[in-house]
């Protein structure tokens, strides 16, 4: 079993405000309640597995501005217990985001800057000096510099996992979910380096140009594990996880597939979802880490999500192992 894991990319800084609506195009809305948090992928995913297992070395990599945001990043990392050495500090701002959730449903809206998650680039990753077994680069389409075009490997960020899997480290990616026509050139080079994919239904169909939806528009397991099948196709070495709030779905480069409903949560749960989909990430990786059965680690994965549910910013929400756990009760 493994014992550290690596956190590459966005990190980023999140102004939450809850509105009781969305307001029609022109219209004016109030803003009930305000928050700043740590948000990203290296932040969310890293932070959510930390508290899951305080055991487990975590470790950020990504850049920051010279700014007070970049100390507020810093600074919630290192007090949440990740290793925060390799986080590069530039003279560009900080990445932010202002997220508009909506009171009652937890919907969201993103508006985000880029910042310094832009400068990031391979040649800023010691692949020698990782020491880690899992590599997780999140979020592909956010990143301008592994966005880039690489004239070998399609992109800069496939060219970067095809070097830590030489070095033996197995990979992970995350994405958005962008529907834009520049998605499969960026997204395809990278699954050919990736042993796992843990995304949503949206961005596993993006991501291969099939439906998540049969043709009454419900999502459905087959469609899926259709899905997943067809990400292996692409490349994914290892493990294919897809999530939906209805369910979740794996498959193994050997064919086998397991499905687990979702929990069933109490009516006025939800508070927020901005980084659920990384707190379920979270829970996966650490079970892949720990090599867990994926009903096993899915049903993990859908209580740390739970978790995030209950406030409204990306990280408060994280549970340990044994409270994380005690979601099930939950289940559907």
């Amino acid at each position: 079993m493994g014992n550290k894991i690596v956190f590459a990319g966005n990190i980023i800084v999140d102004s939450v405000k809850t509105i009781d609506a969305w307001p029609e195009r022109g219209m004016l809305v109030q803003i009930r309640a305000m928050t700043r948090s740590v948000g990203g992928s290296v932040c969310n995913t890293g932070i959510d597995l930390k508290t899951l297992d305080p055991s487990v070395e975590v470790a950020a990599l990504g850049k920051v501005g010279s700014d007070d945001a970049g100390n507020f990043a810093i600074e919630v990392l290192r007090d949440r217990g990740v290793d925060v050495s390799r986080i590069l500090r530039v003279d560009v701002p900080t990445s932010f985001t202002d997220v508009m959730t909506v009171a009652g449903s937890g919907e969201r809206t993103f508006f985000n800057m880029h910042g310094a998650d832009s400068a990031l680039t391979p040649d800023d990753v010691d692949v020698a000096s990782l020491g880690c077994d899992i590599f997780h680069l999140g979020y592909l389409l956010l990143l301008d510099g592994m966005d880039a075009p690489d004239a070998e490997f399609g992109t800069k960020a496939a060219r970067l996992l095809a070097r830590v899997r030489a070095a033996g480290i197995r990979t992970s990616v995350d994405i958005v979910s962008e529907k834009s026509p520049r998605f499969p050139g960026i997204v395809r080079p990278a699954l050919k380096h990736c042993d796992y994919l843990i995304v949503n239904e949206v961005e596993g169909a993006l991501a291969t140009g099939l439906p998540c939806v049969d043709a009454s528009g419900r999502t459905t397991p087959e469609a899926l594990l259709a899905i997943a099948e067809a990400l292996f196709d692409l490349g994914v070495k290892e493990r294919v996880v897809l999530h939906c709030p209805a369910f979740s779905v794996a498959r193994d480069a050997s064919g086998n597939v397991a499905v687990v409903p979702s929990l069933k949560l109490p009516e006025g749960w939800i508070k927020g979802a901005v980084g659920a989909g990384d707190a379920f990430c979270a829970g996966m990786l650490y079970s892949l880490l720990k090599g867990l059965p994926d009903a096993e680690g899915m049903r993990l994965a859908s209580c740390a999500a739970a978790a995030n549910l209950a406030v409204a910013d990306s990280v408060s929400g994280a549970l340990d192992l044994e409270a994380t756990k005690e979601l099930e009760r939950f289940r559907a």
